[in-house]
């Protein structure tokens, strides 16, 4: 197929935060939802104007959004042979909701299983992470993956989600201290476009979906870095199924991450 022109998607996603999103920080509407998430009016504003947009230029690629109903996704997901974008329309609604400024626009292009494009917009810092299969990845334009370098896990930052983790992981990890020091964002697709940007470097979570993390892996994919789940397998499925994520940047530091948590690969 022949991908979209990425500056005028990038476009779309960036005038759709500052228009719905941005003044909506620090006072926008919260809901919960059956599974006790967040969800907020900037989180339906934000989907709605990108879904038209994108829908307007690109009419014969599908549409799914963390906002519609899982019979919609699934059905969406489920389309053989057809691109699909997938939209996380405000990717850490909680830091939003209560005005913590870490929370990203994030947005996929799907087909046959693998991401083809992938865009994170913090508007915050307004920083755009970007990525084409096969051609790299950027930040604000500036190509990602050179890398300084990385200290060993003894001495690194590690960006850790505990609440996901299997409880005797968690644990191990609060106890043995494997790294130097501990962070989390809050915000899966700003965690690995950091870990890109080699802003830690080591990163593990326990449950995310394919909205949270499909732009952002490509991000780090395409910058050198490598990724597992913790039972050893690729980390992207295009389908609602929740994926954990073991991340590093660097292929030494990956390797020696993978062997502490004792990951058995297949």
């Amino acid at each position: 197929m022949l991908i979209p022109d990425l500056n005028a998607v990038v476009e779309i996603v960036i005038n759709a935060a500052k228009q719905e999103l941005n003044p909506r920080f620090t006072h926008s509407e919260r809901e919960y939802k059956s599974d006790g998430s967040i969800v907020t009016e900037a989180d339906r504003a934000v989907q709605q104007v990108i879904e038209g947009a994108l829908k307007q230029q690109w009419p014969e690629i599908l549409f799914v959004g963390e906002e519609m109903s899982e019979a919609q996704q699934i059905a969406l997901l489920s389309t053989k042979d057809q691109a699909v974008w997938c939209l996380d329309p405000v990717d850490g609604t909680s830091n939003f909701a209560a005005g913590i400024p870490f929370c990203a626009v994030s947005l996929s292009l799907l087909k046959d299983g693998d991401v083809l494009m992938g865009i994170v917009y913090d508007p915050m810092r307004e920083e755009c992470f970007t990525a084409i299969k096969g051609k790299g990845s950027w930040l604000n334009g500036e190509l990602l993956g050179k890398r300084m370098p990385e200290p060993p896990l003894a001495k690194g930052i590690g960006m850790i989600d505990l609440k996901r983790l299997p409880r005797a992981l968690a644990i191990r990890i609060i106890d043995e201290k494997p790294f130097s020091s501990q962070r989390n964002i809050g915000a899966v697709a700003l965690e690995w476009c950091w870990m890109a940007a080699g802003r830690s470097h080591v990163y593990l979570h326990g449950k995310q979906r394919i909205w949270d993390y499909g732009a952002a892996s490509l991000v780090l994919h395409e910058a050198g870095g490598h990724s597992m789940t913790l039972e050893g397998d690729a980390v992207l499925s295009v389908s609602l199924e929740p994926r954990s994520a073991v991340v590093a940047l660097n292929k030494e530091l990956f390797d020696e991450w993978v062997a502490w948590l004792g990951i058995a690969r297949q």
